[in-house]
């Protein structure tokens, strides 16, 4: 890896590594690519976080059951990769029926949307008759995929979407993905925590494979 402005995770007793509100393009590439993500959280400076546990999906380990297989092959959906950005992540900043508020706010959606013009965030749609259903955003760190967000209009379109991201990392010689975190939905779809130092060891060895996950931005 470059070197980071960052102070090294491996150095660190916490989760939070650093706080500071700078969500310039180059600060976020620097972040992710050293393992390193904002988290908003209400009435603190930004904290940025590299989690001493960190959630993975290893592309071998996926579990998908007979029903989400059946439901997939007669969804009815059509699937594309960056045609809508700004939908998505506004989508993502909805509030869920169980939540009272979002972290993604005005300022992030401002800063991913910059990232991905620079080519770096990237989106998949999930689609119905040229209405989105559902979809999922993240970040190219470098060969490794870290997902953000995701949401759903209809049932089964977000789970739909990371089905399809995988399939388009797997094509592109990829075994696995960051989660960052763990959620029962994660959870349910086989991903695992793994040691902070690992992490980073496997985030070293994808960034040399030197592999390109996606086109470029127009």
């Amino acid at each position: 890896m470059e070197p980071s402005s960052f102070p090294d995770p491996r150095k660190i007793r916490g989760d939070v590594v650093a706080i500071g509100d700078d969500l310039r393009v180059e600060t976020l590439r620097d972040a992710y690519r050293h393992g390193i993500f904002p988290w908003p959280h209400e009435g603190m400076v930004l904290p940025w976080f590299s989690p001493r546990r960190r959630t993975v999906i290893v592309f071998d380990e996926l579990h998908v059951g007979r029903s989400v297989r059946k439901f997939a092959k007669h969804s009815g959906f059509t699937f594309t990769i960056d045609r809508d950005f700004d939908s998505v992540i506004r989508a993502c900043a909805t509030p869920r029926p169980d939540q009272d508020g979002t972290w993604i706010d005005e300022a992030i959606i401002a800063a991913y949307t910059a990232f991905h013009r620079a080519g770096d965030a990237h989106s998949v749609e999930v689609w119905r008759d040229g209405s989105l259903a559902g979809g999922l955003y993240g970040i190219d760190a470098g060969g490794l995929f870290t997902g953000e967000s995701m949401f759903y209009r209809e049932s089964g379109a977000s789970r739909l979407a990371l089905l399809f991201l995988i399939e388009h990392l797997r094509a592109r010689g990829c075994t696995w993905l960051d989660c960052q975190v763990m959620t029962p939905h994660m959870e349910a779809l086989g991903a695992r925590e793994i040691p902070r130092a690992r992490f980073l060891d496997m985030l070293a060895e994808a960034q040399a494979s030197g592999r390109t996950l996606f086109s470029r931005v127009a």
